[in-house]
């Protein structure tokens, strides 16, 4: 089973055909964690996988309001906890209801949720070197999401 897959973005419409792609791979329950510094593209990249869910409508990034849900073949959760003084500040926000609910959930920053996050999950950390370009390393968390990863490297071929 795949458990890590590098993909080699060469700019921000490769981002946000990633996320299309993951998106049309995803399923109820699913979590997805992004990583990266600022400007790194996770924005983008959750444009992507709201396009692949069949979002219709923008999608922007929550920083201020926390949460933003939307409609499309799936419920998409769109979580931004950057803004978030302390992990158990995130108790308060009903995480449960999305991560273990019947639509996608991604969470930008969301390793500063620690131990509040699920046991499972697609962790996808966004880098940019100016030198090397972008790279995005998307990291299975549990089988599920190994076979999801699995998916996505026979759909991008040889160089995933």
């Amino acid at each position: 089973m795949v458990t890590a897959v590098q993909i080699r973005l060469k700019d921000a419409g490769a981002t946000r055909e990633l996320g299309r792609v993951l998106g049309r791979l995803l399923g109820p329950g699913d979590v997805v964690i992004l990583t990266g510094e600022l400007g790194a593209g996770k924005t983008t990249l959750a444009q992507g996988l709201a396009q692949g869910l069949e979002v219709s409508g923008t999608v922007t990034s929550p920083t201020f309001t926390l949460i933003q849900e939307h409609q499309g073949r799936l419920p998409f959760y769109h979580i931004d906890v950057y803004r978030l003084e302390d992990p158990e500040a995130a108790l308060e926000l009903g995480l449960e209801e999305y991560f273990y609910g019947q639509g996608v959930t991604l969470v930008e920053w969301g390793k500063r949720l620690g131990e509040l996050l699920p046991p499972e999950y697609l962790e996808v950390c966004l880098e940019y070197d100016p030198m090397a370009g972008r790279r995005a390393t998307l990291t299975a968390r549990g089988q599920r999401y190994a076979r999801i990863l699995e998916e996505l490297k026979q759909i991008a071929g040889p160089g995933a």
